[in-house]
């Protein structure tokens, strides 16, 4: 079998290679595949890398590998225990699993970059777009809004997630940068000392003021969503929402439930009707006590929405 730097491949043992190719006219142009490879004999994960792609004629370069461990899509296993691998001259021990996830979209560097609304020292306060994830999956983390925090700061410092907002929701989000901002932080949302106000655009003539308390996934659940205005022409009706509790897809479930899916929802509003815009969701206001600090802070961003020009 052939080798890398004079390393055998018959050493070391790919378990499985999953690969999607797209084909462009005569050419043959890698868009998804995983690899998967236990470690036999001690080498660097950059070799065993290159050696795995060669032999499943993945062809990825040196550099191009380098640069999908540095956006988070290769991950190591080590006594049943998996996280993310990003230094290609790590050595590997016998024992240990190799995971590599290639996939282009992922990979891209074309994503909308998030505004710095704060740098508060042990956490930062950002405005998170449409379409920017808040954590990574195994495809990769360099898009998410965690790692850009990581590396745009000055000076640079680990960022750790506060809280979440779904990836088609707009707004602000905290990131902390230290364990004691992790700490402080989460427990005033696990506490319910903050308020978090949304705003959201609905199909459909919303009356008045509404509260939502149907549990979400078995955990209790509080939404109160007010009329701000209403827009005939379209039938659209824009909302300030208010929560108290910080469910997975919360408003949007609450909403489309009573019948006034946010515009933009495909998952949970008519595809059709909503195919034309992004999710008309906006986390506008954050304010709270900062335990850190001891000083009230309050966060406030203008929504990008349907209606909210008006």
């Amino acid at each position: 079998m052939s080798d890398v730097q004079g390393v055998d491949t018959g050493l070391l043992a790919a378990k499985n290679a999953k690969v999607a190719t797209l084909f462009l006219g005569d050419s043959m142009t890698l868009i998804k595949f995983e690899l998967h490879q236990s470690i036999t004999t001690e080498i660097s994960a950059l070799e065993l890398l290159q050696l795995g792609c060669l032999e499943h004629d993945l062809s990825l370069s040196k550099a191009q590998i380098k640069q999908v461990m540095q956006k988070g899509a290769v991950w190591l296993t080590d006594k049943g225990k998996t996280k993310r691998l990003r230094r290609a001259k790590t050595q590997l021990q016998v024992g240990q699993e190799l995971h590599l996830y290639y996939n282009e979209a992922a990979l891209s560097d074309d994503f909308v970059h998030p505004q710095l609304i704060s740098d508060c020292g042990d956490y930062s306060v950002w405005y998170k777009p449409s379409g920017m994830m808040s954590q990574g999956s195994k495809w990769g983390d360099h898009s998410t809004i965690a790692r850009f925090a990581e590396l745009n700061l000055t000076p640079q410092r680990p960022a750790f997630l506060v809280h979440r907002l779904d990836r088609a929701t707009q707004g602000i989000i905290l990131v902390a940068h230290s364990r004691r901002g992790v700490r402080e932080l989460t427990a005033l949302f696990e506490q319910r000392n903050i308020t978090k106000k949304y705003q959201a655009v609905i199909n459909g003539h919303f009356d008045g003021v509404k509260t939502y308390k149907t549990d979400i996934d078995g955990r209790s659940a509080y939404t109160k969503a007010t009329l701000l205005r209403y827009n005939s022409d379209n039938d659209y009706s824009l909302l300030d929402v208010e929560i108290g509790t910080g469910r997975k897809h919360q408003i949007r479930k609450h909403l489309s439930e009573d019948g006034f899916a946010i515009v933009g929802d495909r998952l949970y509003g008519d595809v059709l009707d909503n195919a034309d815009y992004d999710l008309q969701l906006c986390a506008y206001h954050l304010s709270f006590n900062c335990p850190l600090s001891d000083k009230a802070q309050q966060f406030e961003v203008k929504p990008q929405l349907l209606l909210s020009k008006e």
